[in-house]
């Protein structure tokens, strides 16, 4: 999950994403790469309380599966992150092959879920680089708004840098968020989205409601929170698309 704009959806689609395919069956692990800890605080576990988080595997080589934590939902796993983890830019950048550590890492349990999602910081820098080099595709979620679609631009071409030098097979489709179906700037700015990224816009759209920001205060996903809310129904939604997307 990646876009440099914060506030667009990040955290709340990585964990929503990951609640509703587990709840299909499916086991996945999601990763905080954000020294704030979003997902962490998100899925109700204190960033502070661990002693080893992604920060100990970016820099100290532990492996992954040591710091990987169950959380309340069935079926999903995470790494968490804290404020270490601002430290790893500096740190890896002075190593060689930097933007291939996340990668390396994973390579050890990547058989062991159908899905890994990796959450990155609101920014383009060394740990949004090391998600995207170890990515097989990136979801971009944005905002129906015209400002959100500003930095899209230099996000499509970091990733189009990246699959130039590093990894071919990265692929991006974009997810719209904050919707407000009754709003016409919100319908155009849609609709903008779908002609910019033909064939690379997820036909689900989330809508705009404070019953996320209810979800994450309580440390649940939404489709605990309030499992028959809009915005349950349409992560349940995008969890089908994903799955139907391959």
């Amino acid at each position: 999950m990646a876009n440099q704009k914060g506030g667009v959806g990040k955290t709340t689609t990585c964990i929503s994403l990951g609640a509703a395919l587990a709840e299909l069956g499916k086991k996945v692990l999601l990763m905080d790469l954000d020294p704030q800890g979003g997902l962490t605080t998100g899925l109700g576990l204190d960033p502070d309380s661990f002693s080893h988080t992604i920060y100990d595997v970016l820099t100290a080589e532990i492996p992954v599966r040591q710091v990987i934590t169950q959380t309340r939902i069935e079926g999903l796993e995470m790494v968490p992150a804290n404020l270490d983890l601002a430290g790893a830019e500096g740190e890896l950048l002075g190593e060689i092959g930097w933007d291939r550590t996340l990668k390396a890492a994973l390579q050890d349990i990547q058989e062991a879920y159908d899905f890994i999602f990796l959450d990155c910081p609101p920014n383009l820098g060394v740990l949004t680089i090391n998600a995207l080099m170890a990515a097989q595709r990136v979801i971009v979620p944005v905002q129906t708004e015209y400002l959100a679609l500003r930095g899209l631009k230099q996000l499509f071409r970091v990733i189009a840098k990246v699959k130039k030098k590093g990894n071919p097979q990265l692929e991006f489709k974009i997810l719209r968020t904050m919707h407000q179906s009754r709003v016409v700037h919100a319908r155009e700015t849609s609709e903008e989205l779908e002609a910019i990224a033909k064939g690379r816009i997820y036909r689900t759209i989330i809508p705009r409601t404070v019953r996320f920001a209810e979800a994450t205060a309580a440390g649940e996903s939404i489709l605990a929170y309030l499992p028959r809310s809009s915005g349950a129904a349409a992560y349940r939604e995008f969890a089908r698309e994903v799955l139907e997307d391959g």
